[in-house]
């Protein structure tokens, strides 16, 4: 095992990788004010930013769930990484080289972190697929390429590479760049044999690298190519350390940026209608990897989106019942997005690469563009399951339907589609209709964005639930509406970021000058890193790590990172802070001394009372030192 990362490697890597560069691979960041940009947290489910990130201190934090630290904090968290592996990986994005204290330098073999290496092999067998495309043996799989329209620099753009038909050609070639046999079957590219020793897990397959949103290639899809392959048409890696198919989207590292930009996605149901979309001009296009889009894939999304209500999420499904079936299964999850979510149903049931073979790019692009809103698809789906010739039928699809009607956030389009609804029941009275729509709307919105388990007539359809709030953090309470909590909070975030403000003056202010015991913690911290006045470009790093528990740690960073309330943050601002800290502090002790002298009263030692009445007496004027003439009384 390699030793401890050399302290001053690991300090060389926190200042190589901006936080803002590696946080913005996760997820969408806007300027937030002050320096910091803002996004959705992607520790806990919220619908507006609470996540803040500052560029300048090198540091992140979420005022909803309480989650920060800085660079390697967070690629720990997002990714389950150790201390060591997190470094390990930011500095093989940075080219630096680390020293480890037992053994020196290391290009990193034995000592790597487990993850860190299933990612290198991962990346090493992408390399081997590749190469092996333009093989004799791989004419078979260049052919199926061709014939779905895919020249050699599509396959090369999205590095779809051959897996010979051998039975260890791949593990072999690993073996010989250093991998373990344990990890090749960790990894899920080798599998067991019935004598004991690993072999490939994809033989004789196209494949296609699976990429997470950062561009690391975390797994494969292998199609079968002949006939004589008795497995499966489509076989992708097993679940392991670093893939998740729940937690993958296919197309995602190249998408995200145009997701971005566009506020749009598009999601298709394979690779090769990735592919497609990609070349036909729709670079939004994205597919699940052999499991139906769920809750984790609309969080990756969502991150993208930021919640923006003027983004929208397409899906593209056969126009067959199993198209309908998925389509109908994501409406359920439309609540869960704000973005607008449509559907794109494909002409004669072919998918978006057939549909590109058949028509061109240009009927892929339209395809797009003639969308539906996905409630509208689920309306019309609910409407045609009942008989409307009869009353007792339109009322049944009423009930049915009104729900769904109900659910829809922009109240314009849940207005205009209360009537649309009428119009499909055959209902004359289209007030009827939208004053039903209406009722359930309010009664969802009075149970917290929540709909009721029945709507009030029979009926068997209902909208998804909103997602619960965040349940509040653990930790010591604060009284923000406390003028002196409010001060202490605003001083100690100055200290932070601007320890030049309140410099050398906060250095003398004592712990007990802070009344919150969260801010007395901090205060201590920054005691115990040097003070303000010693600074330096580690000066926050040394105080969270003076910090004595994660608790005080996320406090430190929460300070750092929230914003300042004052629109010009100068010497006066940090002055009047200064001083009504001091000055409240001064106040409390001048109120214990006259509780000292009333106890010890008139017959009380003569030494002692003028003691006492002395102390009163200096901090009497100091009190009234600090409100003449503030800052420079200190």
């Amino acid at each position: 095992m390699a030793g401890r990362i050399n302290d001053d490697d690991v300090k060389a890597v926190r200042d190589a990788v901006p936080i803002d560069a590696v946080v913005s691979e996760y997820l969408q960041l806007r300027n937030a004010g002050g320096g910091n940009l803002k996004g959705l947290c992607p520790f806990h489910d919220e619908k507006s930013p609470s996540f803040q990130v500052s560029p300048s201190k090198g540091l992140y934090h979420c005022f909803g769930c309480q989650a920060g630290g800085d660079t390697l904090d967070f690629i720990m968290k997002i990714d389950h990484l150790s201390f060591s592996e997190a470094v390990e990986r930011l500095a093989g994005q940075a080219g630096i080289t680390l020293r480890y204290e037992e053994g020196g330098y290391t290009a990193g073999t034995s000592g790597r972190g487990e993850r860190i290496r299933l990612v290198e092999a991962h990346k090493a067998a992408a390399v081997f697929y590749a190469g092996q495309l333009e093989s004799p043996e791989a004419e078979i799989a260049r052919a199926f390429l061709a014939s779905r329209g895919f020249d050699q620099a599509a396959a090369a753009h999205f590095g779809v590479g051959y897996s010979p038909a051998g039975w260890d050609h791949l593990t072999r070639f690993l073996r010989g760049k250093g991998f373990s046999d344990k990890e090749l079957l960790l990894s899920g590219l080798a599998q067991d044999s019935r004598s004991g020793k690993p072999i490939d897990r994809f033989r004789g397959r196209l494949m296609w690298p699976i990429r997470d949103i950062t561009g690391e290639v975390v797994g494969f899809g292998a199609r079968k190519l002949r006939d004589d392959d008795n497995g499966p048409k489509y076989l992708n890696t097993p679940e392991t350390a670093i893939y998740k198919k729940s937690q993958v989207l296919y197309g995602i590292d190249l998408a995200k940026k145009e997701i971005v930009r566009t506020s749009r996605a598009v999601v298709v149901e394979g690779y090769t209608d990735v592919m497609a979309c990609h070349l036909a001009g729709v670079t939004t296009a994205i597919a699940t990897c052999g499991t139906a889009f769920g809750g984790d894939h609309i969080k990756i999304l969502r991150r993208l989106l930021m919640d923006n209500a003027t983004a929208e999420v397409i899906f593209t499904f056969d126009g067959d019942a199993a198209g309908q079936k998925a389509a109908l299964r994501a409406f359920e999850d439309d609540q869960k997005f704000a973005a607008e979510t449509s559907i794109a149903i494909t002409p004669g049931g072919m998918d978006p690469c057939e549909l590109r073979l058949a028509e061109g790019n240009q009927a892929v692009e339209d395809l797009v563009e003639s969308r539906t809103p996905l409630f509208e698809f689920a309306l019309r789906h609910i409407v045609a399951r009942h008989n409307l010739e009869n009353p007792a039928g339109r009322a049944a699809a009423l009930d049915e339907a009104a729900p769904v009607v109900a659910h829809i956030k922009n109240i314009a389009i849940q207005h205009e589609s209360a009537v649309q609804l009428a119009g499909m029941l055959g209902v004359r009275d289209e007030q009827f209709v939208v004053k039903r729509v209406a009722q359930l709307a309010r009664w969802a919105r009075d149970r917290g964005g929540r709909a009721p388990q029945q709507p009030p007539r029979a009926g068997s359809g209902s909208a998804s639930a909103a997602p619960a709030p965040a349940a509040a953090p653990p930790g010591p309470a604060l009284n923000l509406r406390s003028p002196a909590h409010r001060t202490e909070r605003e001083l100690l975030k100055l200290a932070l970021q601007r320890p030049d403000l309140v410099s050398p003056a906060f250095d003398a202010y004592g712990v007990d000058e802070f009344t919150a015991p969260p801010y007395a913690t901090v205060r201590q911290a920054i005691q115990d890193a040097g003070g303000v006045a010693r600074g330096g470009d580690d000066y926050l790093a040394r105080v969270r790590e003076a910090a004595p528990n994660d608790t005080v740690r996320a406090m430190v960073t929460e300070l750092a990172v929230e914003a300042i309330h004052a629109k010009t943050v100068d010497e006066v601002y940090a002055g009047v802070q200064l001083v009504q800290v001091r000055l409240r502090a001064v106040d409390r002790r001048v109120h214990d001394i006259q509780g000292s002298l009333a106890r010890l009263g008139q017959g009380g030692p003569a030494d002692r009372l003028a003691a006492v009445q002395n102390e009163l007496w200096v901090l009497q004027q100091y009190g009234q030192s600090l409100r003449n003439r503030g800052a420079a009384a200190l």
